[in-house]
């Protein structure tokens, strides 16, 4: 084993070490009951909290509702994008985690009657539940870009990574393209919540370094633009972010909201706070406004008042619960929280979730809460990150105080993010973490 195999397996041993000790004291009662609960969505959310509660309840009928056969490592398809990780790095089978005794449904929600206490199927099959967990994920509105369809990333200098592993894979196709031609390079992201708000900042950060690395530097322009006045959601990691653009030549748009493309043109058009603008680019990289499902606005999860045009389920930003239906909750994405929508926050999110609902069968009160905490490994260039770990009140809230400084560039920080992170990932679905 050599020095970078030797502290790759320390680190990961270290981190699942410590988010085994977070998760295993909710894991120490089982009881009995014959309680119905449907989850909705098996991905990172779904999944380990299905893991976590077959081993929580003895005689549960649990049931877990997913159109998809395939799960998705999502955090891994920057890393695809930017041609460091294979497509199939990030796929594997929903049957490689799902827990014994919880009921498979390969489905997609079509409707939830809260009142009725039924969830019904897009091929017509209508299920009861005493509790119901959403967890579904969110929506990629590609359709709100005008000109654009997702059969045209990997050509003409367009990339799109969020849509999954063989997009990831043709957006590096052609962002690869441009790190060795050079030109104008246009990096965006939308004006709704997104999951992994730093994966965009993360894909401008690598086709720079590559590009660098290619001898490329003076031959291409490259521009950050987004529908925000910061270049992210935390002041102090904005700055820092500012600075490093500031040092690598990356300029920035801001308050520009992408709206449409001219693919033969190779022109972006961007909506501004006077009117629009047309830029130019020779790569483009394209992140969607992001949505809820539809089942959750027509069934009258949403909230009424926040996030409008989103649809995000209303809950208690701390317990996760429902406000108007108690025995429903939330889970990752779709949670209408002010943080939260990356994989980092589900495994805080899911004992959560858990403690109320199992206190909920003893009739009792839960006492965990969600702090908002939402993690995000920054990478800033190949072999260099920087481990931002922040709560609802933008506190940075590191997990390795004294080992690991939130703002710096570090390659240790570069390896929890390629090789430790996928461990306690998976130690996660298997509701271990």
């Amino acid at each position: 084993m050599d020095r970078r195999q030797f502290l790759a397996t320390t680190i990961a041993g270290g981190a699942a070490a410590r988010m085994l000790a977070a998760g295993s004291s909710a894991q120490a009662q089982v009881i009995g009951t014959n309680a119905r609960i449907i989850i909705v969505g098996a991905g990172a959310a779904g999944m380990a909290l299905a893991n976590r509660l077959v081993r929580r309840l003895d005689g549960a009928q649990i049931t877990l509702i997913d159109p998809r056969p395939n799960h998705l490592y999502q955090p891994g398809l920057t890393l695809v994008a930017a041609g460091l990780k294979p497509a199939d790095y990030v796929v594997s089978e929903n049957s490689d985690w799902l827990p014994t005794g919880v009921a498979f449904v390969a489905d997609r929600v079509a409707a939830v009657d809260p009142e009725a206490k039924t969830v019904s199927t897009e091929t017509g099959e209508t299920l009861g539940y005493d509790w119901l967990v959403v967890a579904p994920g969110l929506m990629l509105d590609h359709d709100a870009i005008e000109g654009f369809n997702l059969d045209m990333v990997g050509e003409n200098g367009i990339g799109a990574l969020y849509a999954g592993p063989d997009y990831a894979a043709r957006t590096w196709a052609a962002a690869s393209r441009f790190t060795e031609e050079g030109g104008m390079g246009l990096f965006t992201r939308p004006t709704t919540e997104m999951k992994c708000a730093g994966a965009p900042l993360k894909h401008t950060f690598l086709i720079d370094d590559i590009a660098r690395r290619a001898g490329k530097a003076g031959a291409m322009n490259m521009i950050y633009a987004a529908p925000q006045s910061s270049l992210f959601g935390v002041p102090i990691v904005a700055e820092k972010v500012r600075m490093l653009f500031g040092q690598r030549g990356i300029d920035t748009m801001m308050n520009r909201t992408l709206t449409a493309i001219d693919a033969g043109a190779k022109r972006a058009t961007f909506q501004t706070e006077t009117g629009t603008e047309q830029v130019e680019y020779d790569y483009i990289h394209i992140v969607p406004p992001q949505r809820a499902p539809n089942f959750v606005v027509q069934s009258g999860l949403a909230w009424a008042d926040r996030w409008r045009d989103q649809g995000w389920v209303e809950c208690d930003m701390q317990t996760l619960r429902h406000l108007r239906y108690p025995d429903i909750f939330a889970l990752g994405d779709v949670a209408g929280v002010p943080k939260g929508k990356t994989a980092a926050s589900v495994k805080w999110q899911v004992p959560v979730v858990e403690d109320h609902l199992v206190a909920a069968l003893e009739g009792r009160e839960g006492t965990e809460t969600y702090d908002g905490y939402t993690s995000c490994p920054l990478i800033t260039r190949i072999g260099r990150a920087m481990l931002v770990e922040f709560d609802y009140h933008n506190n940075l809230v590191p997990s390795f105080p004294g080992m690991i400084a939130p703002l710096e560039e570090l390659w240790i920080s570069w390896l929890m993010k390629e090789v430790a992170l996928k461990a306690t990932y998976n130690a996660m679905l298997r509701g271990r973490a």
